[in-house]
């Protein structure tokens, strides 16, 4: 399929629609742990855990998902998944404390995990590879804009009519979304189905965990998003308390700052065309260590472009890593992509709660210095493969002056050979 079949703009629009639908579900209630906590009387690191067990249950569900979209078919696990995350963000704001909350965030996120398993899977079975980058891209623009929707949305709703109508409203146009990825994805027509092997997938999942490289990327992808899980996770209890002292409403908008990793995800491809891999990595770790450490004034203008600053790098160094990952991968590339999400989110779980319980024990400081630690973690991984290239390159060089000079040797003995042959 490609521009100009019949179905090709409604299944773009089928798949934005699920994208947007996704990611408003998945982080709906990051905007409003301040007036959760309030309303339930918690602590942030207790509150924090309705993001964590969403993102959490994400990354655990995405590979065996994966495999069963291979049984069952893309399009029918894209629908039941968003069927049931449907179904569960509209009973979301009815959970009558903080224990139910968190058990159907779990419970959503599980659910979540089927779209992203299949979405990709679907459109390379079905779109033509001169249109398959951009017809993605429109997918991903949906996960993006649907996570920054969500965030601004229950910001804005939370202000006049509290969190639970906050999450009501999320619910809604998440069934919107839902109905209208039914009527307009087109059926598949080049899926195959195929048995499920546990065995063989444990197979190729243990190949690649025994990859050096791919262990690399996935180790960068969880710490950059335990950076980003963190920061975001805790910034709407800082900027409501002193000496801020915003509104609801306007630690929702802080979330445009998103808008930013569009941009500087677009911009990762032309660094790494400029320094490479590592070097583009070099350059989000810097960008996200100024950004902490910048964050860390009482200045809301100080803290905004720290935030910039953050998101910019965040998203910079996971564009690097993940779109490595399917290029380092030299077979099941589908699982390789699975295990990167599982980091991923892996990382989004735990900088969330360490966020949290950080930000509880010692205020918004404590949270950067997570954040730098994961930062410095990354740097040593990058560096590692620095070195470690470095050492490659020159043992081939000595190798290669081994043997030109073992050539030239062979060929003086050949000569002198000759030369006594012509002697005698």
């Amino acid at each position: 399929m490609s521009p100009g079949d019949p179905g090709f703009g409604r299944m773009r629009l089928a798949l934005f629609a699920a994208g947007l639908a996704t990611f408003a579900l998945l982080f709906s209630t990051q905007a409003l742990l301040p007036a959760i906590s309030a309303d339930l009387d918690v602590q942030p690191d207790q509150a924090s855990w309705t993001v964590s067990a969403a993102t959490l249950a994400l990354a655990l569900a995405v590979l065996p998902l994966s495999a069963l979209s291979e049984r069952f078919g893309r399009r029918a696990m894209m629908t039941g998944s968003l069927a049931v995350a449907v179904a569960v963000g509209l009973a979301v704001p009815f959970a009558p404390d903080l224990g139910w909350l968190i058990a159907l965030r779990a419970v959503q996120g599980a659910a979540i995990a089927g779209i992203p398993a299949s979405a990709m899977a679907y459109l390379s079975e079905e779109v033509r590879p001169s249109s398959l980058i951009g017809t993605i891209g429109l997918f991903v623009a949906g996960n993006s804009f649907g996570g920054m929707t969500g965030r601004l949305l229950t910001g804005w709703v939370a202000d006049g009519w509290g969190w639970r109508v906050s999450l009501a409203t999320v619910g809604v146009l998440s069934l919107v979304c839902a109905i209208a990825f039914r009527l307009l994805l087109p059926k598949a027509r080049h899926f195959t189905p195929s048995a499920v092997s546990p065995r063989a997938l444990a197979r190729t999942c243990g190949g690649h965990l025994s990859d050096p490289l791919l262990r690399r990327l996935y180790a960068i992808g969880a710490l950059f998003m335990t950076v980003f899980g963190g920061v975001y996770t805790v910034i709407g209890y800082r900027l409501v308390a002193e000496p801020f002292n915003l509104s609801q409403s306007l630690v929702g908008s802080i979330f445009l700052i998103y808008l930013v990793g569009t941009a500087s995800s677009a911009a990762a491809g032309k660094l790494v065309g400029r320094l490479g891999r590592r070097g583009a990595l070099y350059v989000a770790v810097t960008t996200t260590t100024a950004g902490l450490l910048l964050s860390l004034g009482d200045s809301l203008v100080a803290v905004v472009l720290g935030l910039v600053l953050i998101t910019a790098g965040f998203f910079a160094g996971h564009a690097v890593a993940s779109s490595s990952v399917s290029r380092a991968a030299k077979t099941g590339r589908a699982q390789a992509s699975a295990l990167y999400q599982t980091a991923y989110y892996v990382g989004s779980s735990v900088g969330g709660t360490l966020g949290a319980l950080a930000f509880h024990a010692a205020g918004w400081s404590g949270t950067v210095v997570l954040g730098l630690v994961a930062v410095a973690g990354a740097a040593a991984i990058t560096l590692y493969a620095t070195r470690k290239a470095l050492a490659e390159r020159r043992a081939e060089i000595v190798a290669r002056s081994a043997q030109q000079s073992e050539r030239a040797s062979s060929n003086e003995t050949t000569q002198g050979m000759r030369r006594l042959a012509a002697q005698a």
